[in-house]
């Protein structure tokens, strides 16, 4: 435990949300981005990328365009800070009933043994070894990303709020710090283990699934996100699936059909892999009646 620090905590929840874990490329990207129109407000719909290179360009007059349009911006969470992630990750991300270890068959220690070493884990299985399922899997996606040079201090969602910010527009979050990491903790342990073995899958496959992915997030191809993102966790579990990402875009669509019935225009960012497949935020939208464009 005393290798994780402070910062590391800041990185851990940058990319608490798996969905959201992509990253950009040097290259000019054109994310996709939605409107959606009430009788009184309109919002915004963008995905985010939690974690980017120094060297990366994402803007478009698009974008731009709908930011100085947009009165507040919603972003998944905004107590984000060291502090408080740290509180909230040791409250819910550490077992005092038992090692992981114990709770895996041969084959996943030898698994989780392979990953903390290909991901690099500072300790390594022994830093694992403490933690509650959920959160050795988010430290086995987030901890390969960071050490290739992805900064969450650089991912979209900071850089909207420090842009939105810096025009004297409020910056408010649709969930809080609390609520993300209890979700997971709240998890049973069948659906934590299922999580961490597809976490596994995932540094297994190493860069190949990530460069699809940086992709499919340039050219706004929401598809190829759902395809390779949503429907892997729906096929290994439709619990998880349905946790992770069905119930919270239907209570997103909720929060986000009252501002539409409310004078304002609203920008909204979240993770990618909310506003792609079946499930997405803007598929719950229209089940309330909703009609969303993709500008």
């Amino acid at each position: 435990m005393e290798s994780i620090t402070l910062n590391g905590f800041r990185r851990v929840v940058a990319a608490v949300l798996l969905l959201g874990l992509l990253v950009c490329t040097p290259a000019i990207a054109r994310p996709a981005l939605w409107v959606v129109r009430g009788d009184l407000g309109t919002v915004y719909l963008f995905g985010t990328v939690h974690l980017m290179p120094s060297d990366a360009n994402w803007s478009s007059p698009e974008l731009d365009k709908a930011l100085e349009a947009s009165q507040r911006l919603s972003i998944e969470l905004i107590d984000d800070d060291a502090a408080n992630m740290q509180a909230q990750v040791l409250k819910y991300g550490f077992s005092a009933d038992g090692t992981l270890s114990s709770k895996l068959s041969l084959r996943d220690r030898d698994r989780l043994a392979k990953a903390a070493d290909a991901a690099r884990v500072p300790g390594g299985i022994a830093t694992l070894d403490h933690m509650r399922p959920w959160l050795a899997a988010v430290t086995l996606s987030i901890a390969p990303l960071v050490q290739a040079g992805m900064d969450p201090a650089l991912g979209v969602d900071r850089t909207l709020r420090k842009r939105m910010e810096a025009a004297g527009k409020p910056v408010d979050g649709l969930e809080s710090a609390e609520q993300q990491l209890s979700m997971f903790a709240n998890l049973s342990e069948t659906l934590q283990l299922d999580f961490l073995r597809q976490t596994f899958d995932e540094v297994d496959q190493g860069p190949k699934k990530l460069r699809e992915l940086i992709d499919a997030w340039r050219r706004g191809d929401v598809d190829t996100i759902a395809k390779i993102e949503d429907e892997d966790i729906r096929a290994l579990s439709p619990e998880l699936y349905e946790a992770l990402l069905v119930n919270r875009n239907k209570a997103w669509a909720k929060t986000l059909a009252t501002r539409l019935h409310e004078p304002g225009v609203s920008f909204v960012a979240v993770g990618a892999g909310h506003l792609a497949g079946p499930e997405s935020v803007q598929k719950q939208l229209e089940k309330l009646g909703f009609t969303v464009q993709r500008l």
